[in-house]
């Protein structure tokens, strides 16, 4: 499969601060790609950096088999990029803010924006400045939908959105793009589970892992051991067991790599007087808490 975006070796530096550091991936062409970390991870700079909004320190980026230095208007017509912090012309009304924006893309289709105004109800006389901020966001949407783009590029585009609002402009977006790649960083994590193929975890600008969502969610589990009686947790315990803990004669963990029978034995050799075993699967969210908690407890890993 094609890749659609393609990073090598990505750094960046501000002063002393690795904002990215040697982040390499690819963004498969149709792919639901998304980029995971917490605040402050570097999601936005590399973001930045594949719209030539920033220049990399170091490495490699290529958007729609372009260097994204080279990024000019005609790729950016291929395009589609809403950002939570994207700046909008306040002084322009809604319908001429949209029909400014038809100016730019050969592609516009006026009747899928018409649609899109009607569904998003917006307020085509009103200035943008007098808009909240999720009708910001629909406005911003609306104009990234209406010419189709082969890629489209969210910056966490749905934070501080109620629910109906956030499913209302994933709908669209998948409905208008099918074929289309879509590239988000984005928190909200209820709703992306739904319909992302692909996630990379990124902490502190470094790359933790890049792999498909299924893979990811099959070898996360939560393993609860219940003991016949209380027991400390040993002081060595697999580098794949994250987050121990201990409760009276209970131990619970995060398992990065689970395999039934492997971990069944592996539980079965670290503790003695074992009454029971239950694994539950875990939500993109639960994993997302999970390696957080890591990063938090132990930096280096």
């Amino acid at each position: 499969m094609t890749a659609v975006i393609r990073t090598e070796q990505l750094a960046k530096k501000f002063r002393a601060s690795d904002a990215l550091a040697g982040v390499t991936f690819e963004v498969p062409a149709g792919s639901a790609f998304l980029l995971l970390g917490p605040n402050g991870a570097g999601k936005t700079t590399a973001i930045k950096i594949l719209m030539n909004l920033l220049e990399p320190t170091s490495g490699y980026a290529e958007v729609l088999g372009v260097d994204s230095r080279r990024l000019a208007a005609s790729d950016r017509v291929e395009i589609g990029y809403v950002s939570e912090n994207r700046q909008l012309p306040d002084w322009m009304r809604v319908g001429y803010f949209l029909s400014y924006c038809k100016g730019f893309y050969p592609n516009w289709n006026d009747d899928d924006a018409a649609e899109l105004t009607r569904r998003f109800a917006l307020p085509l006389d009103r200035p943008l400045k007098a808009l909240s901020r999720g009708m910001r966001i629909k406005v911003a949407v609306a104009a990234a939908l209406s010419y189709r783009p082969h890629l489209i590029v969210l910056d966490e585009p749905f934070g501080g959105l109620d629910v109906l609002v956030r499913d209302q402009l994933i709908e669209s977006i998948l409905e208008r793009t099918p074929e289309s790649t879509v590239f988000l960083a984005s928190h909200d994590l209820s709703e992306i589970e739904s319909f992302a193929t692909h996630v990379a975890y990124i902490d502190e600008g470094k790359l933790r892992f890049v792999e498909e969502l299924g893979a990811l969610c099959q070898r996360f589990r939560e393993i609860e051991v219940v003991l016949e009686r209380p027991a400390a947790l040993p002081d060595q315990l697999p580098s794949t067991w994250l987050n121990p803990e201990a409760s009276s004669a209970v131990v619970r963990f995060t398992h990065s790599a689970y395999e039934p029978d492997q971990t069944d034995a592996e539980v079965r050799r670290t503790f003695s007087g074992i009454r029971e075993i239950s694994v539950r699967t875990l939500t993109l969210r639960s994993i997302f808490i999970a390696l957080a908690k890591l990063a938090q407890m132990d930096p280096s890993r």
